[in-house]
């Protein structure tokens, strides 16, 4: 009797586990995790905008609650209103290229309303150089 008890227990976890894993919830996936300038020439920089696009891929309307750059960058314009499932969204950041050689290594941190993952991060990534002759 204990065993059937033990048994028909483990089966009501079981379906119980794979119940909650059906609802998502939720879910900002970017286009792309990073745009990657690749490497830039003080003598071509590059339009230092961008439109950071996103598709909610969950079953649940998304929030952005709240968007933070790093390192000199600006967020500029983001979505206010909830992003149905399925749906998409731009955040506009720009930031500015210093006129020396270095690394550019910037983040945006977008913090949404997602109980397992709250927050999803984007990357720029790239290296100003000078131009050999």
């Amino acid at each position: 009797m204990r065993r059937m008890i033990s048994f028909l227990g483990l089966i009501l976890f079981v379906f119980a586990s794979l119940q909650a894993d059906e609802k998502k919830g939720p879910q900002l996936t970017f286009e792309n995790n990073r745009h990657d300038y690749g490497t830039v020439y003080l003598d071509d920089m590059p339009e230092t905008k961008l439109a950071i696009k996103f598709t909610n891929t969950g079953d649940e309307p998304l929030v952005l609650q709240n968007v933070r750059a790093c390192c000199g960058t600006r967020v500029t314009q983001w979505p206010r209103e909830p992003i149905a499932p399925g749906d998409e969204g731009v955040i506009n950041i720009e930031f500015r290229l210093a006129p020396r050689p270095h690394r550019i290594s910037r983040s945006v941190t977008v913090t949404y309303n997602n109980t397992e993952r709250p927050t999803e991060r984007y990357r720029i990534v790239g290296q100003v150089a000078e131009r050999e002759e």
